[in-house]
């Protein structure tokens, strides 16, 4: 992960850093192997510095974290999901541009 301000979410850490933070949460589900996950990840880090404070960004990888992803019904990478209070607010799959990452997050501001 490039930028330091990018999480990294965990099936053990999830509940703590995402489903219980104050802030909404953007969670980008990837692997290593992911040409897509990797297009896709300066626009995660991107994202990330521009909305400190406002969103936490963070990453889950499918391979090291199987549970997570199951649990929001994850079936193809990337996939983006956006949660607020705890519940999904948005989801989209693929690469996408950054206006569409953007206007996702506007949905939880």
């Amino acid at each position: 992960m490039a930028s330091e301000h990018v999480h990294a979410f965990t099936d053990d850490n999830f509940e703590k850093e995402v489903l219980q933070s104050d802030i909404p949460v953007l969670v980008d589900f990837w692997a290593t192997w992911c040409a897509p996950c990797k297009a896709i990840s300066p626009l995660i880090d991107s994202i990330a510095e521009e909305y400190q404070g406002r969103v936490k960004v963070g990453k889950v990888n499918v391979d090291d974290n199987p549970a997570t992803p199951g649990k929001y019904g994850v079936r193809g990478i990337p996939t983006v999901i956006l949660l607020k209070d705890g519940k999904v607010l948005d989801q989209v799959v693929g690469a996408i541009p950054k206006s569409q990452l953007e206007a996702l997050i506007k949905k939880a501001l």
